[in-house]
């Protein structure tokens, strides 16, 4: 069929671990958010959908560290971090092997793209799936890109990962759907946890709701690393997600919500 659905949207883990200790007018509008944005993907019928995140070194270390990866799996499981910190319940989500398997066949025209059958997710998955998921019905293809471990995936690269699986999506019969979650400016585990800097985050949305490649590919490690903490390297999946679209995209939700570390994010993008 085709790509029929591409959002963005945050993956922090203290939007689930710290729920409580937001304001209540933040938590309950980002919540809105991400049931509006569920209702939009239940709304495109797809078979199957990508998560498309930054593993946090739970399945990939400096050992082994791809550049992108796909999921082949029968099932995964999560969340790897503990559930009750989390205030995620464990749960075994439905792959889908034998599409996994088309479609990386149809990435590697383009892209050298790792491919696993067994991947547990950690928050980057877990936590957007929680909130659109809550009846663990979807069909699940993790996806990843390397944001954590340098080298990191240059992002004129990650830009090529967003059209390689567009061109796969389109190359097979099921309707596909693919939201890449990350944050865009943050200092996770680091003493400036919760630090965000607001005019960097805006001015990046208004590079991907514009889909400026030129610009969005402007960015250099250093200047990221800088202005938008080690966290701002997952600019990488946002920016794939982009690439995947071809559209204009239409942000539904942005807040700096600092107890959740993140400016929360809620976005959809045409799909051109």
């Amino acid at each position: 069929m085709s790509l029929v659905f591409t959002a963005v949207c945050s993956h922090a883990p203290g939007i689930t671990a710290r729920a409580d200790q937001a304001e209540p007018a933040d938590r309950t509008e980002f919540h809105v958010a991400m049931d509006g944005l569920r209702g939009r993907l239940e709304a495109a019928r797809p078979d199957a959908v990508i998560f498309l995140a930054a593993e946090h070194f739970a399945n990939f270390f400096m050992n082994n560290m791809p550049a992108f990866a796909i999921g082949m799996g029968e099932t995964y499981s999560g969340p790897i971090e503990d559930p009750d910190w989390l205030k995620i319940p464990r749960r075994e989500v439905r792959g889908a092997p034998e599409l996994g398997k088309r479609l990386v066949t149809e990435l590697l025209q383009s892209v050298d793209v790792a491919y696993c059958e067994e991947w547990q997710f950690d928050h980057g998955i877990i936590v957007p799936l929680h909130l659109l998921d809550p009846g663990n019905t979807l069909t699940v293809i993790p996806a990843n890109i390397n944001c954590q471990g340098p080298p990191l995936t240059p992002l004129h690269r990650a830009w090529a990962f967003g059209e390689a699986i567009r061109r796969a999506a389109d190359a097979v019969p099921e309707r596909i759907a693919l939201i890449a979650t990350g944050g865009i400016s943050h200092w996770p585990a680091t003493p400036d946890s919760g630090k965000i800097n607001e005019p960097w985050d805006r001015d990046f949305l208004d590079r991907w709701l514009a889909n400026d490649r030129e610009r969005l590919l402007a960015y250099s490690d250093a200047e990221t690393y800088r202005d938008a903490g080690q966290g701002g390297f997952e600019i990488r999946t946002f920016i794939a997600a982009a690439a995947a679209a071809r559209g204009k995209g239409t942000l539904h939700f942005f807040r700096p919500i600092p107890v959740f570390a993140v400016s929360c994010t809620v976005a959809t993008m045409e799909i051109a």
